[in-house]
C-alpha cells in the first residue's frame, strides 16, 4: 500500500509551491496526538502542527465523533438555508471575538476569508487600495498572493491588483535605524502614515496585518503599533482588516492574538486552528458598521460550501474542547514556562541563533552565519546546505520542524505536554549544533 501511495501520488498529484519533478514527499500512515507516523513506522514529534493548524493535535477522538455524528445527521446542504452547526458555529466565534463584532461569513478557508474581507472593506468605503505589509503571508488566491509580503507573491505579483506594501516594525531587521522597541514603534507608525498620505487617502480601503506575522517570522508588534495602527485607520477612514488565520485560536497563549493588544479591528479573517484543520473552514468576523452596508444591500459573494455541516460540527467540537480541556490556558503556560526560557538557553549555547521570538505556543528562532552582522543563515526566499543540514537533523532524531529560509518555527499542538515539549527542544538542540558548523564563532 505505501508503494502504491507514494507511486500514484508522484504520478498525480500536483503539490503546492515546488517544483513538481523535485517533490519527494513523505508518506504519514497515521498520526494521534502531537505524533505522525510515517510508512517506515518512524514516529516524529510534529512541532510544526503541520502548517499551524493542529491546533489540538491529531485525531482528537471528540471532534472525530462530532464529524461522525454530524455525517449520520446532514452531511452537506446549501448555504441559503440555516443549520445547527453553521449557527451554533457562528456563535461560539462571535461570543471570542471582540464586543461589537457579532457576525460571521463563512469561507473555506484562510485565504478565501482575506479575499471576502478585502471585498467587503472595497464596497464598504468604494475605495480599492489595500496596503498590506513585507514579510507577511495572506493567502495563495489572487487577491491574498498579491497582498503577501513575502517572495511567494513575485511570480504572481502584476501590479495591477490595488495592493501597495508597506514595512512594518521588526526591531531584529530594522528597516527604521532603531535601537529600542519604542523607537521602531514610532518610526514604522510615521511610515505607515506617510505611505497613506503618499498614495492618497481617499483612495485606500483596507490595511491588512497579521496581528503577529506567522510565515514570515513570527514577529509580535511592539506595544502601541497596532493601536496606532487603529488611530490611523480612523483619522483617513480606512478598514483594519486583522489576519488571524494563524495566529488565531489560542495559537498566542490567548483565543485570539487581538486579546494581547489594545485595539480592535473592524473585519478578522480566521481558519486553521478553528477546526484543528480537521475539515477545512475559515470565515470573516465583521464590525457592525460594515454589517450595516449589506443590511440592506445584496453582498455580492458567496461560496456553495460556505458554513459546510461537517466544517461547523468541528468547529463547535474544536472550541468547545479548547474550553474545557483549557488548551489555550496549556499554550500560555507553554510558553511563560518551557519555550521562553528553553528557546533562551539554546539561543545561548548556540551562535546560529542570532534571536528568539515569540509567544504562547507560536516561536521562531532566527538562524545567523553570524550574529554580528545578522547574515541569514539561508537568503531570503530561499534555502541552504546549512538549513537543510538542520532539517534533516531533526527528522533523524524524530522531529518534523517548520521550516522557513532561514528560521525554525517552534509551533506544536497547543495541547502537548511539557515532557513532549522539553524532548523536543532536546532535538532542536543537537539539530542547532550542526547549524553552528556554519555559523562565525
Amino acid at each position: 500500500m505505501t508503494n502504491r501511495t507514494y507511486e500514484l501520488d508522484r504520478a498525480h498529484v500536483f503539490h503546492s509551491w515546488v517544483a513538481q519533478a523535485s517533490m519527494n514527499p513523505m508518506v504519514i500512515e497515521s498520526a494521534e496526538g502531537s505524533y505522525v507516523v510515517d510508512d517506515q513506522g518512524q514516529r516524529y514529534l510534529d512541532f510544526s502542527s503541520q502548517l499551524v493548524f493542529t491546533n489540538i493535535g491529531h485525531q482528537h477522538p471528540r471532534v472525530v465523533k462530532a464529524i461522525q455524528d454530524q455525517a449520520a445527521r446532514l452531511c452537506t446542504i446549501a448555504p441559503q438555508h440555516a443549520n445547527a452547526a453553521r449557527s451554533e458555529a457562528a456563535a461560539l466565534v462571535a461570543e471570542l471575538a471582540p464586543e461589537g463584532m457579532d457576525r460571521v461569513f463563512f469561507t473555506n478557508g484562510g485565504a478565501d476569508a482575506v479575499e471576502h474581507a478585502v471585498r467587503m472593506a472595497r464596497l464598504h468605503t468604494g475605495r480599492r487600495k489595500v496596503l498590506s505589509r513585507y514579510r507577511s503571508y495572506h493567502g495563495g488566491t489572487q487577491t491574498a498572493v498579491n497582498l503577501t509580503g513575502d517572495p511567494r507573491r513575485w511570480p504572481n505579483d502584476y501590479g495591477a491588483d490595488g495592493v501597495v506594501h508597506f514595512f512594518g516594525p521588526f526591531l531584529y531587521r530594522t528597516e527604521f535605524h532603531a535601537t529600542t522597541e519604542a523607537e521602531e514603534c514610532e518610526r514604522a507608525l510615521t511610515h505607515l502614515e506617510h505611505t497613506i498620505q503618499m498614495e492618497g487617502p481617499d483612495t485606500i480601503a483596507a490595511i491588512i496585518l497579521e496581528t503577529i506575522p506567522g510565515t514570515a517570522g513570527i514577529m509580535p508588534p511592539p506595544p502601541g503599533y497596532l493601536e496606532g495602527v487603529r488611530a490611523l485607520c480612523d483619522r483617513y477612514g480606512i478598514v483594519w482588516i486583522a489576519d488571524e488565520v494563524m495566529a488565531g485560536f489560542g495559537r498566542t497563549g490567548t483565543w485570539f492574538a487581538l486579546d494581547l493588544y489594545d485595539a480592535t479591528p473592524d473585519l478578522i479573517t480566521f481558519a486553521k486552528g478553528v477546526t484543528s484543520g480537521y475539515v477545512p473552514l475559515g470565515g470573516v468576523i465583521i464590525s457592525e458598521p460594515i454589517y450595516e452596508t449589506f443590511a440592506d444591500r445584496p453582498y455580492p459573494g458567496g461560496l456553495t460550501y460556505s458554513g459546510h455541516p461537517l466544517a461547523c460540527a468541528a468547529a463547535v467540537a474544536t472550541i468547545e474542547t479548547m474550553k474545557d480541556e483549557r488548551i489555550v490556558e496549556n499554550a500560555a503556560t507553554l510558553g511563560e514556562t518551557v519555550f521562553a526560557p528553553g528557546l533562551a538557553e539554546l539561543a545561548e549555547r548556540h551562535p546560529c541563533v542570532g534571536e528568539v521570538r515569540g509567544v504562547g505556543a507560536f516561536w521562531a528562532l532566527d538562524l545567523v552565519a553570524d550574529r554580528e552582522t545578522r547574515e541569514p543563515l539561508a537568503p531570503y526566499g530561499g534555502t541552504s546546505p546549512a538549513m537543510n543540514e538542520i532539517v534533516a537533523a531533526c527528522k533523524k532524531h524524530g522531529l518534523l520542524p517548520f521550516v522557513n529560509y532561514h528560521r525554525l518555527h517552534v509551533v506544536p499542538a497547543l495541547n502537548i505536554t511539557a515532557d513532549e515539549a522539553r524532548a523536543g527542544l532536546a532535538v532542536l538542540d543537537e539539530a542547532l549544533s550542526v547549524g553552528d558548523a556554519h555559523a562565525a564563532r
